[in-house]
Parts: C-alpha cells; sequence; structure tokens
C-alpha cells in the first residue's frame, strides 16, 4: 500500500513539475514577442530672426587716411540703415582690421624679383539681427544703393533662424511617438495580437531642412539657415511587448 501511495505521489508531482514548466515556456516565449516600429512626424514652420552681415573696405598708402575713410563709411552706412528703420541696437559694427599688401615683381621670365609694398587694406563688417524679418530681407536686397555713396558694400546673404525651436521639437516628439503607437498598435491587429507595455523608445535626429527643398538628412542633424521657411522632422523608434 506504501507503494502505491508513493506512487501516486510522484505521478501527482511530475504532473505539477510539467504544468509549471509548460507555463514557464509558454510565459518565457511570450515575452520574447515584441513589436517595433519607427514613428515619424514633420512640421513647416517660418524664420523668426534674421541675421545679416555685410563687409566694406578701404586700400591707401597712408594708414591713418585708409583708418578716416572707414570710419567715414561707417558713420554713412550707419545713418543709411537708420534711416531705413533699423535700431541702433539691432546692428553691431566690428573692429577694423588691417592688413598690408605687397605687389609681386617678376622678370621678363616670370622669375620673381621681390616684393613692393602697395598700401594697406582696412576692413570692417557690419551684423544686422532682428525679429523684423521682412524689414531686413527687403534691406538686405536694397543695399546696392551704398554704391551710390561710394562705398564697395559686400552683402551676404541673409541667415534665418527660429527662437522656438524647443516647442517645434516637443510638438514633433509627441506627434511620433503617437504614429509609432499607431503603427504598432496596427500590426498587433492584424497579427492577432494586442499590444503590450512600452518596453524601450529612442528618439531620433531632429532635422532642419529648407521647405519643399531636396536637401539630404545629416547623420548628426541638418540645420538650415538659408531657408526662410523650413520643415523640421524627427522620429521615434518604440519597442512594445505583443500579447
Amino acid at each position: 500500500m506504501r507503494i502505491l501511495y508513493a506512487a501516486i505521489v510522484l505521478g501527482i508531482c511530475g504532473i505539477i513539475a510539467f504544468w509549471v514548466a509548460g507555463s514557464a515556456f509558454k510565459y518565457k516565449s511570450k515575452s520574447t514577442e515584441t513589436i517595433v516600429v519607427t514613428g515619424l512626424a514633420e512640421k513647416d514652420f517660418a524664420s523668426d530672426l534674421i541675421i545679416w552681415n555685410g563687409s566694406y573696405s578701404r586700400k591707401t598708402i597712408d594708414l591713418k587716411s585708409a583708418y578716416a575713410a572707414v570710419k567715414q563709411d561707417e558713420n554713412t552706412i550707419r545713418q543709411y540703415l537708420k534711416g531705413k528703420g533699423i535700431a541702433d541696437n539691432e546692428m553691431i559694427f566690428s573692429s577694423v582690421v588691417i592688413t598690408k599688401e605687397f605687389d609681386t615683381k617678376t622678370d621678363e621670365n616670370g622669375k620673381q624679383m621681390g616684393q613692393t609694398f602697395s598700401g594697406y587694406n582696412l576692413t570692417q563688417t557690419v551684423k544686422v539681427e532682428s525679429v523684423n524679418v521682412d524689414k531686413i530681407d527687403k534691406i538686405s536686397r536694397e543695399v546696392t544703393e551704398l554704391i551710390e555713396s561710394g562705398i564697395e558694400f559686400n552683402s551676404q546673404a541673409p541667415l534665418y533662424y527660429n527662437t522656438k525651436l524647443s516647442e517645434v521639437k516637443m510638438e514633433l516628439l509627441a506627434r511620433a511617438s503617437a504614429d509609432a503607437k499607431l503603427r504598432a498598435e496596427t500590426i498587433a491587429k492584424n497579427s492577432g495580437s494586442s499590444l503590450g507595455k512600452l518596453r524601450k523608445a529612442s528618439m531620433g535626429v531632429f532635422q532642419i531642412t529648407g521647405k519643399n527643398s531636396n536637401e539630404d538628412y545629416s547623420y548628426g542633424g541638418a540645420f538650415n539657415t538659408s531657408s526662410r521657411n523650413k520643415t523640421g522632422s524627427i522620429t521615434i523608434k518604440m519597442e512594445f511587448a505583443a500579447e
């Protein structure tokens, strides 16, 4: 009778052991099932800050007269910009950069015979930074009017920025996350599963390109400053458990 009892107990223990092992295997198998998706979000936005740079120079043999000419040019340019509606605190004039220049002498065979001092070249730059994008954008195209004043003003293309990029980025993150979750839910539904908890999420690189341009994305993140109207985009990779 004791042997029979022992056999029954061993049998029950074996059944329980197999059930526990089977449940553990089933749980382990389920725990390894995941759904990995990438969400994308894009947003068009306009620049609200413009930076425009220009330069001008004078060259003469006499340093003192060259410096006086450059400072006179500075005063003329300052008055011109103020007349266009640019405030004093929106423009910054750099210090004057002085460069000695030389002409190279050559003989009839093209051999260099030395150098001769040709004069001092003095250069100064002006930077305009303003939130009035329309006004500065227009002035940057009209500044050739300074040539009539005898100033060779070299105008650079304006640079455009947005001061609320952090808000744009947060909005794109929220939309990219929602897009990723929707994709995961669609995959789970079509595969006969249900979406479980989020296991992992990693944000992609924030890209800013010109609107309607063919700019390529950069590994470190594109940052367009040449286009007034831009498109921001971001991706987010998310991993969900499948149940």
